[in-house]
């Protein structure tokens, strides 16, 4: 969030860090001989893994030095700075960002509880109070600077204050945000009519509704019970107006124009999964041979990453079996010559090195050729492919959500196929989901948005069987990382954006 960061950079200006001194800060330094961009990277990649554990907000101050040494370090290699400069800028980033996650573990274990509190509220989209959610995050960071200047007793002390203000919020972003649109929609379904054309759906959503409220009043300590009641009664709620625009036009088409219709939603479907036409069978034969096609495609995905998982392992066992080998024979040619232990020890180092010289041309000469096939796949109005570091970039740039919501719509579905397909090409990878969003809005909101809207990405893959929880990441970005200004429609739409980083296998340095 921009207005936070401004804010905690000017307390960095303030503030003399007494229990954050230099001093104490242990710097690694970094061989001349490395390359500055991948260095640049490196820290780059620890501290996009630092927000998605946010340390940024666990351990301000240090984060923040962090990534001001990025900023130095980028700055350095724009405009032709020195090497020896460049990476002593990244090695102080790294060493501020340890010093962050060493704080950051402090704080999960001194206030916990409010973590917790924080999370919920944001979840219940509290954020949208601007004025009062940004001055609780102030107080947050108070705490968390507490912290970092070892005042820890001060923090624990103030931990349930700002945890009952974050309980408070969240509780009226339910009950203000989320029942509020609840009963609006109820109300709207009531008054063109629900009451007749869909009496089922709307007592469903009415009750769903008494059942978050009543839930709200006696259990408001079950604070994550209480956000699934209020999600469950406003889905209900939007089924009514759904159900509602299908049943007005069902109820104007004849008999025979039903039925035909009915019949080419299912033929639809079948048409897309390659399935036998069976329109001259009955409708529950049909609907059956749709699952049944479905089952057998999530099958053979399952079938397909088991035995590119297995190729890959047998192709990296009968590697080092094979290393093992020339290690051996090496060894062995070694003895009889009678080489001496200094001698035979530097014929392995000289080994060694070709072998990681060889691994690492190797690698690249894949990665070429994923990334050129990659690249193949999306047109360009699509998406842009391109490589970042050890990492290939698919940025989507047609994929497009509704305005202020994560659902992915339908037509978003065949562009995400061809990501699914691209991310296979790298085997099991591990991937992050990156959300973007213009600066339209409170920066707060803009972040959550595109929190949100990286996760539905991100449960998508997994969903379809593309990748386990396990290897994919979501981190919003909101609007911190603008492509385009945000001052014409255009650069606002540019902005709005998913990035799918997909995290080739490390490299031997």
């Amino acid at each position: 969030m921009p207005n936070l960061r401004h804010l905690l950079i000017l307390l960095l200006v303030v503030f003399t860090l007494a229990g954050c001194s230099t001093s104490t800060l242990k710097v690694e330094p970094i061989e001349m001989t490395e390359n500055p961009s991948a260095k640049i990277f490196e820290l780059e990649e620890a501290l996009t893994g630092g927000r998605a554990e946010q340390i940024n907000v666990l351990s301000p101050t240090w984060y923040t030095k962090a990534e001001r040494y990025l900023d130095k370090a980028r700055y350095g290699l724009a405009n032709n700075g020195s090497i020896s400069g460049i990476l002593t800028n990244v090695a102080y980033g790294h060493a501020n960002f340890k010093k962050s996650q060493e704080y950051a573990d402090v704080a999960r274990k001194t206030i916990p509880n409010v973590i917790k509190a924080r999370d919920l509220a944001n979840a219940a989209g509290a954020a949208v109070y601007t004025l009062d959610y940004q001055g609780l995050e102030n107080e947050f960071i108070s705490l968390t600077m507490d912290i970092e200047n070892d005042h820890q007793a001060r923090a624990k002390k103030n931990e349930s204050r700002v945890a009952q203000k974050y309980a408070d919020l969240e509780l009226r972003a339910i009950k203000e945000k989320t029942l509020g649109e609840v009963r609006k929609l109820i109300a709207k379904a009531e008054r063109h009519g629900a009451d007749d054309s869909t009496p089922t759906i709307l007592a469903i959503a009415q009750k769903a509704l008494s059942d978050a409220d009543q839930f709200i009043t006696e259990q408001r300590y079950d604070r994550e019970r209480m956000q699934e009641k209020a999600n469950e009664a406003l889905f209900q709620a939007q089924r009514v107006g759904q159900i509602m625009t299908l049943s007005n036009k069902l109820s104007s088409m004849k008999p025979e124009t039903l039925a035909l219709w009915s019949e080419a939603r299912l033929q639809q479907i079948t048409n897309h999964l390659g399935a036998r036409d069976l329109r001259n069978e009955t409708t529950d034969l049909q609907l059956e041979s749709i699952i049944q096609s479905i089952i057998s495609l999530l099958d053979d995905n399952k079938s397909l990453k088991s035995l590119r998982q297995h190729e890959t392992d047998n192709y990296t066992s009968k590697l080092e079996e094979l290393q093992t080998t020339i290690d051996q024979q090496r060894k062995q040619i070694a003895s009889l010559e009678g080489d001496s232990k200094k001698v035979q020890k530097e014929r392995e180092a000289i080994a060694i090195k070709e072998k990681e010289a060889k691994a690492r041309l190797e690698a690249e000469r894949l990665f070429q050729q994923m990334f050129v096939e990659v690249q193949s796949m999306f047109a360009a109005n699509q998406a842009e492919v391109y490589k970042q570091a050890d990492n290939l970039v698919i940025r989507l740039k047609a994929m497009q959500f509704p305005i202020g919501k994560d659902l992915i719509m339908p037509e978003n579905y065949s562009l995400l196929s061809q990501v699914r397909q691209a991310i296979r090409i790298f085997g099991a990878p591990v991937v992050v989901i990156e959300g973007h969003t213009d600066s339209t809005g409170s920066a707060a909101i803009n972040e959550q948005l595109s929190q949100k809207r990286a996760e539905a990405v991100r449960q998508y893959f997994i969903a379809n069987g593309t990748l386990v929880k396990e290897q994919v990441t979501a981190i919003g970005y909101g609007s911190e990382r603008p492509l385009s200004p945000n001052d014409t429609p255009g650069g606002r739409a540019v902005n709005r954006r998913i990035d799918v980083v997909i995290k080739a296998e490390k490299r031997t340095e």
